[in-house]
């Protein structure tokens, strides 16, 4: 009801305003304050993972013409972890970091350099390779760390495009010192532990699969165990709006330097198992690509949701099986153009998904607080 009073119009303003603050404060009040959003450790995702579990024996015997498969299906475990940690960093917390792929290097390099043997590499210290992934899951959280502390009071465009920054560099420094990392060459001679029992490269393909599985399971399972928790719901809080967390008490800065830290840890993980499997590693392989395929397999199947992005992730290594397999029976198109071909699929995908979808496709639009 309109009113000639100023005062009275001033007083009808404040409280408009008191109360749209206090609704936002009362969501965010509410994220805090609610329990796990899937019941057990049966949620969604472990569905998933145990149906893939139980499948994996079909794999025992590796025909020749399946041996692809095995190698598409590892690639996608591998990527599957780096999209848990970075689905860590930005589906829960927020952070747009366009730089995973740094950690991923990290991880890569310091298994190399601490499991290599010195003539083939200048410093390789010929240690056995649990001790190489300790160092990469270390390293890989002390650089999280330290870049974290000299970002993360950025905001937004300005984080992804330091983080972006960083990638570029760490590429074109692991290209020049010949003497350490090995040049463009990079670092040779790496242990293959999984190689190394067995004398048939179909059996060690799956017996990777395998243990890779492992440990996106047991990956998955931390991840969710730590979003589901107090802590998990300070980080959501935080995404939805960090002012407001603020003004709630928490300690803002260093719940988002530790998300970084944990999904930059994850990523070295997934490194120093890289690492191992090829037993040789060079700067091509850690380019910018790499940060682009799992920032798009979470953006297609959902930010926030974990099980969710390791779908999305899933779906993008399923193109890229679909048109490996379809090179060889259409002798008429290149490999190039069939190259050409998936990532015009992938982004035909990508801009369904962000019109129609923005949420992903499996992710929560009242998370996300998306409005369709």
């Amino acid at each position: 009801m309109a009113t000639d009073d100023p005062d009275a119009s001033a007083q009808q303003a404040d409280e408009t305003g008191e109360g749209a603050v206090d609704g936002v404060a009362d969501r965010l009040g509410g994220l805090l304050a609610d329990g796990p959003r899937v019941a057990g450790p049966l949620g969604g995702g472990f569905v998933v993972f145990a149906l893939v579990l139980l499948f994996t024996p079909l794999f025992v015997a590796v025909p020749p013409g399946l041996l692809v498969f095995v190698e598409e299906f590892s690639l996608f475990l591998l990527f599957g972890l780096l999209v848990v940690g970075l689905n860590l960093q930005f589906g829960h917390t927020g952070l747009v970091n366009f730089g995973h792929v740094v950690f991923f290097a990290v991880g890569g390099y310091t298994a190399g350099l601490l499991t290599a043997n010195a003539p083939s590499v200048g410093i390789g210290l010929g240690l056995p390779w649990p001790v190489g992934v300790v160092g990469a899951v270390l390293a890989a959280a002390l650089l999280g760390g330290l870049l974290g502390v000299t970002t993360l009071r950025l905001r937004g465009d300005f984080l992804a495009i330091v983080t972006l920054a960083v990638a570029e560099i760490l590429h074109d420094l692991l290209g020049s010192f010949q003497s350490v990392t090995g040049g463009g060459i990079g670092l040779l001679s790496i242990p293959t532990p999984i190689s190394d029992l067995t004398d048939s490269a179909n059996e060690a393909s799956l017996i990777t699969a395998v243990l890779l599985l492992g440990l996106l399971l047991v990956t998955y399972a931390g991840v969710r165990r730590l979003t589901d928790s107090p802590y998990g719901r300070v980080l959501r809080a935080i995404r939805a709006d960090e002012r407001v967390a603020e003004t709630l008490g928490k300690d803002v800065f260093g719940y988002k330097l530790w998300a970084f830290v944990y999904g930059a840890a994850i990523a070295g993980a997934a490194g120093a198992v890289y690492a191992f499997t090829l037993g040789a590693i060079s700067p091509g392989l850690f380019t910018i690509s790499v940060t682009v395929t799992v920032w798009v397999g979470m953006l297609v199947g959902g930010p926030g949701t974990d099980w969710a992005v390791v779908v999305g992730v899933g779906i993008i290594v399923g193109f890229r099986l679909l048109t490996r397999f379809l090179n060889g029976e259409i002798p008429a198109v290149s490999a190039d153009q069939f190259a050409s071909v998936r990532l015009i699929m992938v982004g035909l995908l990508l801009m369904v998904i962000i019109r129609y979808r923005p949420q992903g496709l499996f992710g929560d639009p009242e998370e996300l607080g998306v409005d369709r």
